[in-house]
């Protein structure tokens, strides 16, 4: 298969994976009592990831693909992250417990706010241990999320998370729920594509090739 047709196919996945959030979430199938582990969540965002690594590493076209593709474009895309202002909102206005959305908010919020930076002035071999580096902070944030917010789950009244009754519940339901389901998931992927495509840079390799928009020769 070539890159164009997986391009196509990609898309096609992409898109029909955020309506099957949408749906799912509209159909209240994330939603579990605040006393519970949240398991339909964390499985939506386990099995993208799990699906994603058995494709890669299954299929070699897929991965010429996946290694094609610009690391500028993939990191300038987590600016997105941003929008992580909205957990510290939430938490201010007591909808969100502090142990989830304060450090998910203020990660989401660094990341998002170089985002930009970091895909202008270091997908490049001469910055590639900096460049791994932002990733891995990317994924941590989007780690800690997940765990805090999977741990609020089993703190109690009196604790941080459940002060004043206050739980993550509102993350298993529309719109926030659409952010674990698939943002989440989505932007983790990016980061892995990134770091295994900066672990294959050289001087020689690189070249000019990271400075079109299109694609990337690993």
């Amino acid at each position: 298969m070539t890159n164009a047709a997986y391009g196509k196919l990609t898309t096609g996945l992409i898109a029909a994976w955020f309506t099957f959030s949408l749906s799912a979430s509209a159909l209240h199938l994330f939603s579990t009592d605040p006393s519970r582990p949240p398991l339909p969540l964390l499985l939506a965002v386990v099995i993208p990831i799990s699906l994603f690594f058995l494709w890669y590493r299954s299929s070699r076209s897929f991965r010429d693909f996946v290694l094609s593709l610009s690391p500028r474009t993939l990191t300038i895309v987590q600016a997105w992250r941003i929008a992580g202002f909205v957990f510290l909102a939430l938490y201010a206005y007591g909808i969100l417990p502090g142990i989830f959305a304060l450090p998910a908010g203020w990660g989401d919020i660094f990341i998002g706010a170089t985002a930009f930076s970091a895909g202008m002035k270091l997908a490049s071999p001469s910055y590639k241990k900096i460049f791994i580096l932002w990733q891995w902070l990317g994924i941590a944030d989007l780690v800690v999320a997940v765990s805090s917010g999977a741990a609020a789950r089993f703190i109690g009244p009196q604790g941080f998370a459940g002060l004043n009754g206050i739980s993550t519940a509102p993350m298993t339901v529309l719109p926030l729920s659409v952010i674990p389901t698939f943002g989440v998931p989505l932007f983790l992927i990016l980061h892995i594509i990134c770091i295994a495509q900066a672990r294959r840079w050289s001087q020689q390799t690189f070249g000019g090739i990271a400075d079109r928009a299109g694609s990337f020769a690993a």
